[in-house]
């Protein structure tokens, strides 16, 4: 699944000029983003136009009863989404991106929830695949929902995860958000996992397990270990010259690296492993 992304600022707006979006909304730069908040997306319009759109993360079906609904749909499978009664319909017809920086997983280390931050790795902005929904309640109320389309993991997100966002690519992006197209033999095979070497990861700070730290300082790198000796608590690296800890190493496989800086991590081996952590 995918449960927290990132969305700077300076990356939406470089993503509406790319796209040619005009929107005249200030938008501030977000580093926990979870379900159940407003959240900018991209959509193409009755007059063929793209516009950005709030919508609330989590799609509520337009039949559903009640809206907390969307709290258990943040996210569609790609297998069987054009099956699915809650996804079926906005799936051939109402489709839309995600803007994000980058997206948050977790590794479960010793009863601990490690948090790992996923980008590109030419680290610009990318597009998450979303479908959209409208849902009136009861009351006369109209909310406008969206979820994440997930798919299986690449290289990169594996050794974390079982499920990745769907990251599209330009070529897809504009057959995705183009509402003549409506088959799920021309859809369906967009929703693939982005390859591993477009991709990098590292290990971030814990403060992102807490959804009220909205602070650019959930990117911090990962700690240094808070037991063991002084030398321990440096992570094996000893001291600098003014007293603080060393530097991470820059230099090495990627295994090594991620040792030196989290020496309580284990990293399972891939064949294309695709991190770099400089």
């Amino acid at each position: 699944m995918c449960g927290r992304y990132v969305l700077k600022s300076q990356d939406l707006a470089a993503l509406l000029i790319q796209l040619g979006v005009t929107d005249p909304h200030e938008f501030t730069s977000r580093y926990n983003i979870a379900p159940s908040t407003p959240i900018p997306t991209l959509r193409t319009t009755t007059a063929q136009r793209r516009e950005l759109a709030i919508m609330q993360w989590g799609l509520i079906p337009s039949w559903s009863k009640h809206p907390a609904t969307g709290a258990r749909l943040a996210n569609a499978r790609a297998e069987g989404i054009a099956t699915k009664p809650a996804f079926r319909h906005a799936f051939r017809s109402r489709r839309c991106v995600v803007p994000a920086s980058g997206f948050y997983e977790w590794q479960t280390c010793d009863r601990r929830k490690l948090p790992w931050y996923f980008q590109m790795h030419d680290e610009r902005p990318c597009l998450l695949a979303a479908i959209w929904e409208t849902f009136r309640g009861p009351d006369g109320s109209t909310h406008t929902t969206c979820a994440l389309i997930t798919t299986t993991p690449n290289e990169v997100v594996r050794p974390l995860h079982d499920r990745m966002p769907v990251i599209l690519r330009e070529a897809a992006l504009d057959v995705w958000l183009d509402p003549s197209v409506t088959t799920s033999d021309a859809l369906t095979p967009l929703l693939t996992p982005l390859p591993a070497p477009l991709m990098k990861a590292s290990p971030v700070s814990t403060r992102v397990n807490q959804v009220r730290h909205e602070g650019s300082d959930c990117l911090l790198p990962a700690p240094a270990p808070t037991t063991g000796s002084p030398q321990a608590r440096t992570d094996g690296r000893g001291e600098g010259e003014d007293g603080r800890p060393a530097p991470a190493p820059t230099t090495g496989s990627p295994q090594a690296r991620t040792a030196a800086l989290r020496p309580d991590l284990t990293v399972p081996p891939s064949p294309q492993l695709a991190f770099d952590f400089e």
